[in-house]
């Protein structure tokens, strides 16, 4: 027996070196590398329901604005992203209405340059900075108010709620709103209808008030003119009175 195990020792020991030399060989799993830059529209593909607010990013190369800033700054950036509901619900023609400069106010309208949580939201001083400005380098301002977990946003036109969050991650936040949130210096003016001027006649240009005016006074005028005519008879009749007397 003890012979036995003086002749295995050297096939144990020789398999035990063979298998830390396998060991060895294997490769080692590679550390996780950095991670890459956002992209706000990568978010919103992965949300689905955005492609509406993404196709006004590209054309205004807004999107592209955003990217560069949102990973270069320190403050980070706050997006409040439509869905195509909410584009649906507009108006016909409204944004086929707007200028190319108009839509790219109207989509920096829905992008702070500083990063804020929901939290952030519910406490901040009103009103929150966009991208957006207008005359006199003027900024376009969000009032938000809420309790709890709601939050609602403000244009002084038009009120939401935010719904959800689809980031909410330093230095981007991309919160879902269920109304496109139109500015009311863009589109407060709209509520205004024009006031009519007054009706004016055709041969003259003045208005019927002033005619009726005329139409009034002539009265007055034809019974002024009959006064005179009876003033006038009475002293003929006196002086033929008076020769009649005499002769």
């Amino acid at each position: 027996m003890a012979n036995s195990r003086l002749a295995l020792a050297p096939l144990l020991l020789i398999a035990a070196m063979l298998l830390s030399t396998e060991t060895m060989a294997q490769p080692t799993a590679p550390a996780p590398g950095p991670a890459g830059p956002i992209n706000l529209t990568q978010i919103l593909e992965k949300g689905g329901q955005f492609t509406t607010f993404m196709h006004l990013l590209n054309i205004t190369q807004v999107g592209n604005q955003v990217n560069i800033q949102v990973n270069s700054s320190s403050e980070g950036m706050t997006v409040f992203a439509p869905t195509d509901n909410a584009f649906q619900n507009l108006k016909p023609g409204t944004l086929n209405k707007l200028s190319s400069d108009e839509q790219v106010k109207l989509i920096l309208y829905h992008i702070s340059p500083k990063f804020y949580t929901l939290d952030d939201l519910l406490s901040v001083s009103n009103p929150v900075r966009t991208q957006a400005s207008g005359r006199d380098n003027g900024v376009y301002g969000l009032n938000f108010t809420g309790q709890a977990n709601q939050v609602n946003v403000s244009t002084g036109y038009v009120e939401t709620r935010i719904s959800n969050a689809l980031r909410e991650q330093r230095p981007l936040a991309v919160y879902v709103v269920d109304m496109v949130l139109l500015p009311g210096e863009m589109f407060g003016e709209h509520k205004l209808s024009p006031v009519a001027p007054a009706p004016k006649s055709p041969s003259t240009g003045v208005s019927d008030d002033s005619n009726s005016t005329k139409k009034a006074a002539s009265p007055s005028d034809k019974s002024g003119a009959g006064e005179r005519k009876v003033g006038l008879g009475f002293g003929l009749g006196l002086v033929v009175m008076c020769l009649k007397f005499l002769f």
